[in-house]
């Protein structure tokens, strides 16, 4: 691990949770910026200490902001989308909905966009099967050999809106909590 790494972000996307580190050298200027370990932006010497480093994940925009605090010292924040990180994810927890569970010995997440009715298992965007049944409706797509699908039905209130359901193999699935 470097002596300039100065922040790591764990962003939760519809394709994933991806990884950021940043690495920024007080004295050169260096700034390194790395996505699930991949190095993606490099500047070796930069006379400007303060800034921001912008760059993409996908479709989506990201900025790390370097603002000096005191002196010598440095805070490091990184927005998505143009919000912070924390706004982010909360407006990601609307729009989404996102379960774990381990298929065939395997970790893997699957995530309902909400908006679009995107399904994304693992990184991966499915192909998937939209039906209306008697209570609403169900998404059906298959992870490896199992059948899945998601029910969304009403609550009945207005406050709570649409309860979206994972369906594996016949079992329901617990919504994961990230």
């Amino acid at each position: 691990m470097s002596a300039d790494l100065v922040g790591v972000w764990d962003v939760a996307l519809a394709d994933g949770v991806h990884r950021i580190e940043f690495e920024h050298g007080t004295t050169t200027g260096k700034r390194i910026i790395r996505v699930d370990g991949k190095e993606i932006r490099r500047h070796d010497w930069m006379f400007k200490l303060v800034g921001k480093e912008q760059f993409m994940i996908g479709k989506v925009r990201c900025c790390v902001a370097i603002d000096a605090v005191a002196g010598f010292a440095y805070e490091y924040t990184l927005n998505v989308n143009g919000k912070s990180l924390k706004k982010f994810t909360e407006n990601q927890s609307k729009i989404t909905k996102c379960w774990t569970l381990v298929v065939d010995d395997v970790q893997t997440r699957v995530v309902l966009e909400k908006d679009t009715l995107d399904v994304w298992c693992s990184g991966q965007k499915l192909d998937t099967t939209g039906e209306f049944v008697e209570d609403g409706t169900e998404t059906h797509f298959s992870i490896g050999s199992h059948v899945a699908y998601i029910k969304a039905v009403s609550s009945g209130k207005k406050r709570e809106g649409i309860i979206h359901t994972l369906v594996v193999d016949g079992n329901e699935v617990p919504e994961a909590r990230d």
